[in-house]
């Protein structure tokens, strides 16, 4: 791999010295690509019903194999997060056959983004098709305008939200909420079905409980969901594939069964981001929660959630060739292993820290949060690592999203650790991005709406009648 001048980090992370941000790694690439001559190339991701995104991106404008190699990883690297941010079943690139051509191959079964293609299938019922186009009649696609979601609807309204570690419900009603609880469960590695609908019915009913009739409920989950039909989730991971489709893509539909009354399911990265308005009162909330993975979502200027699938746990932020490996895709890099559970579990080991590495990684996460109440520096190091973590991150999600307010929520960011992950982000942003850190605010919800946020934002999902 051609090196770059890629500048010494201001804040490198302690427990990660190798850590190469793709936000300073694109820095670098267009100041080569300013110095040795660029080309604009754009980029259309499109889905069946022919809505999608068109994203613009500078390149090498050169034919040596340097410039072929760089411009093949930097695109590459960008693909995987347009694919995993708005979602499509075709890209198309400007003017750029031997560049689409290389990529297909990679995007294919059997290529190196195998798990990715699939995925692109399994969201939108088509395989993934990368192709090349002259300028001339290049296409312009666009997603439609988002209908708003109003929060603190009239009505007696459950909003749930799972996790991979627990679930969570409230019953409100008026837009107060009356009751939340927080029941553990495992559902990764559950291969039954009924597991995951015998959960999700009992959370509905302990809100249900505690309202006099219930008008609608509305739902949070990790996972892509169209139309509240689960596409794909790592809730549902360990489901095999022959059974989803008969026993977990209408799940929700078989649960509001019981009550006959309006659902809806939507992502819960989107559920934080709603939270965030709800909270902030304003809009260009990227919400991103740090639980036991990354769940992402966004809210547009008019606090509207949007037709992203903003699936951030799989999109690349470190390019060193040695970053750390997600243990569902196998890719290299993506933020999953950055701002998770998974990342404090695998930060532990460097400290020295006294933790049983057998523990379940909620466990080891509780142990870290004992041992920085302790006032233990080693914990601290794994909070300042994922600060610079995030620091660096956030120049990257900005280049897709246009952020105002970003919203910090899970079990990650609780406690101690919490405020030193945020105080040390923003630090990078005002030493390495300063621009972004006049722009960007970094929020978290008080604790409340920290538990059980999402839950009660997921209850004003559903319109009456």
């Amino acid at each position: 791999m051609p090196d770059l001048a890629i500048p010494s980090l201001k804040h490198p992370p302690e427990l990660d010295p190798g850590f190469l941000p793709a936000s300073i790694w694109t820095q670098s690439f267009h100041e080569k690509c300013n110095s040795e001559g660029d080309r604009e190339i754009r980029i259309a991701v499109i889905r069946p019903n022919g809505t999608g995104y068109l994203h613009r991106e500078t390149i090498l404008s050169s034919d040596d194999e340097t410039s072929q190699t760089l411009n093949f990883r930097f695109i590459e690297r960008v693909i995987k997060f347009l694919l995993w941010s708005c979602g499509g079943t075709k890209v198309v690139l400007e003017n750029s056959p031997a560049l689409s051509s290389a990529l297909a191959e990679h995007y294919r079964k059997g290529g190196k983004r195998e798990f990715d293609a699939d995925y692109s299938k399994r969201f939108f019922g088509q395989t993934l098709v990368i192709e090349s186009r002259p300028s001339e009649g290049f296409p312009h696609p666009s997603f439609p305008s988002e209908e708003s979601t109003e929060i603190g609807l009239k009505g007696n309204r459950i909003g749930f939200d799972l996790g991979g570690s627990d679930r969570k419900c409230a019953a409100v009603i008026d837009g107060e909420v009356v009751f939340s609880d927080e029941v553990e469960w495992d559902p990764y590695f559950q291969s039954d079905p009924s597991y995951h609908r015998d959960g999700i019915i009992d959370s509905i009913r302990r809100a249900a409980e505690h309202l006099p009739t219930v008008d609608a409920i509305g739902g949070s989950a990790a996972g892509v969901y169209v139309d509240s039909k689960a596409r794909a989730a790592s809730l549902f991971r360990g489901v095999p594939d022959e059974l989803f489709a008969d026993h977990v893509e209408n799940i929700f539909f078989e649960v509001a069964k019981e009550w006959n009354v309006p659902m809806r399911v939507v992502n819960d990265g989107d559920v934080t981001a709603l939270a965030g308005a709800m909270s902030l009162n304003d809009g260009c909330v990227l919400g991103l929660a740090m639980g036991t993975s990354t769940a992402a979502g966004y809210a547009d200027d008019a606090s509207s959630i949007t037709s992203w699938i903003s699936e951030l746990a799989f999109v690349p932020i470190d390019f060193q060739e040695n970053a750390a490996e997600d243990e569902w895709s196998g890719d290299f890099g993506c933020a999953v292993n950055y701002f998770s559970q998974q990342a404090v579990s695998r930060l532990i080991e460097p400290t020295g820290l006294d933790i049983d590495l057998s523990l379940g990684k909620p466990e080891k996460l509780v142990e870290v949060q004992k041992a920085m109440e302790a006032g233990d520096d080693r914990a601290a190091a794994i909070y300042r690592t994922l600060g610079c973590y995030l620091g660096y991150a956030i120049p990257q999600f900005a280049r897709f999203y246009d952020i105002r307010n970003l919203l910090l929520l899970g079990r990650v960011l609780t406690g101690k650790g919490g405020e030193i992950i945020i105080e040390k982000a923003e630090e990078v942003l005002r030493d390495e991005f300063p621009e972004l850190a006049q722009k960007i605010s970094l929020n978290t919800p008080d604790e409340k709406l920290k538990r059980h946020g999402q839950a009660i934002a997921a209850a004003s999902l559903p319109k009456l009648g």
